[in-house]
């Protein structure tokens, strides 16, 4: 446990504090960082390992990025709540309004590239939607799919862009997103900015080993993934993992079809599945699966299945 008077050393110096309040506003690069604090990265990183060491701050590694995000929320709330104090007593301080103006502007660039990546595979994208039912017509099944209980712990495995988070974070207990791509993070990232969900969580992981602790998850969902899966027997089992007693997994893909197209043009590893194929998965996985709906329109048609974790017997005390 850190020591007061370390905590207190570490927050000694200006800048460290300017970056937590830049954290307390979103997740931010080690060369964001340093782009609206006008400091070199060898410079900020300095400062940043001290945040981290105090427990203030974390790091994670995305591909060849760094993001930092606050530390956990019980060590941090009462260094703000102290911050907040001061700050009505003494009123606004003038770099705060600064960094402000330029943390507009680092969001204006995710912005940008994520315009100019969607622009590159717009075509793309808009051809294999064509093949399916809309996407709002899939969103509500999923939505009518969630609504018959409380979403609690939400996991959104392979979130892309965090459509799911978008549509489902603000009924989660919690929410986070996990995709291997760290290009996607960034665009799910504006997404969820411009959609005021910026407390929704984002991780880099891979679907075969997820980055979190078992029983840790109420409501898991796979929308649109399994079917880039080698292994989705595994997949389904690592997401089984994540869930607590009454938990359960969501699972929205195609049912088969013979676009062989996909596999070469869009990396499509598995062309749809069958009903009695996902059930084994979920089966084998120590779920109760069953299929929900199928949703027919256009060439391909989208399959929703669930799997759910039996609920812990109570024991009959003699």
């Amino acid at each position: 446990m850190q020591k007061l008077p370390d905590l207190f050393q570490s927050l000694a110096d200006p800048t460290r504090l300017r970056i937590l309040t830049l954290l307390r506003a979103m997740e931010l690069s080690v060369g964001e960082l340093a782009q609206v604090l006008g400091q070199s990265q060898p410079r900020v990183s300095r400062h940043v390992k001290i945040l981290i060491d105090a427990g203030l701050a974390e790091r994670r590694k995305e591909g060849s990025w760094v993001f930092l995000s606050l530390g956990r929320a019980e060590r941090v709330a009462p260094v703000f709540a102290l911050l907040d104090s001061w700050s009505a007593l003494d009123g606004e301080d003038p770099w705060a309004v600064a960094d402000a103006a330029r943390l507009a502007a680092v969001r204006a660039d995710r912005a940008a590239a994520a315009e100019r990546y969607f622009a590159s595979h717009a075509a793309d994208w808009d051809e294999l939607r064509s093949l399916h039912i809309a996407e709002s017509e899939v969103e509500a099944a999923i939505a009518r799919t969630l609504g018959d209980r409380e979403v609690g712990r939400l996991v959104d495995i392979g979130t892309g862009t965090g459509r799911m988070l978008e549509l489902f974070a603000p009924d989660a207990e919690r929410a986070l997103g996990i995709d291997r791509s760290p290009e996607m993070l960034r665009l799910a990232r504006v997404k969820l900015a411009e959609a005021g969900l910026a407390s929704a969580e984002l991780r880099q992981g891979d679907m075969y080993s997820l980055p979190l602790p078992a029983a840790s998850a109420d409501t898991v969902i796979i929308h649109q993934v399994l079917h880039y899966a080698q292994q989705p027997a595994a997949a389904v089992a690592e997401a089984a993992r994540l869930l607590a007693p009454g938990g359960r997994l969501i699972i929205i893909d195609f049912a088969p079809h013979e676009r062989e197209e996909l596999r070469t043009r869009d990396a499509h590893a598995r062309l749809g599945f069958a009903d009695d194929a996902m059930l084994k998965y979920l089966k084998a996985a120590g779920l109760q699966g069953r299929v929900v709906e199928h949703l027919k329109g256009g060439e391909l048609t989208v399959t929703l299945w669930t799997g759910e974790r039996p609920k812990a017997k109570l024991k009959v005390v003699a």
